[in-house]
Order: structure tokens, then C-alpha cells, then sequence
């Protein structure tokens, strides 16, 4: 688990498109003992694919998370076809 200091270095994120990320509940948090904030690793990967989609595109936080949630869900309905393929061979 990471702090909030390090998830933004490691992602990227600037401080007003971290806040609209907490806002629409997109990462999953957990809290320490002080009530600090903390963000698994594997949002790292998402967050900075969103950082790069909405650069790329100039898009909102918003428009970003949902092309990522998208791609998400194709990669995942791939991987079923492809091992539904394999079950039928």
C-alpha cells in the first residue's frame, strides 16, 4: 500500500485530477492507523494509463475514466472469447 505522496509521484497525477479521481470514487482507499490515505499498487497501472489517455486526448478526469473502464472491460472480454476458443478446440 502507498501513501498519498508516493501514488501521485509514481502516477503522475496532479493534485486537482487526484482530487477529481477521489471524487468519483474511482480508486479504492484504505486508511492507516493515523487516517492517512492509502492506494493499492495495482491503481498505479490505471491511474497512469488515465493520466496518459486524458494528456493524450485533453480530456477530463471523468472522459478518462471512462475510457479506461472500457478498455478494461474489452481486455476482459477477450480473454473469455480467447479462452472459450481454446475450450472449444
Amino acid at each position: 500500500m502507498l501513501g498519498e505522496e508516493e501514488f501521485l509521484r509514481e502516477t503522475g497525477l496532479s493534485l486537482e485530477r487526484f482530487q477529481d479521481v477521489l471524487s468519483l470514487g474511482w480508486v479504492e482507499t484504505e486508511k492507516d492507523e493515523e487516517n492517512h490515505l492509502l492506494f493499492s499498487d495495482s491503481d498505479i497501472y490505471r491511474v497512469r494509463k488515465l493520466v496518459r489517455i486524458c494528456g493524450d486526448f485533453d480530456l477530463p478526469v471523468i472522459g478518462g475514466t471512462i475510457i479506461v473502464d472500457l478498455l478494461e472491460r474489452i481486455a476482459t472480454l477477450e480473454e473469455t472469447v480467447r479462452q472459450l476458443k481454446m475450450g472449444a478446440e
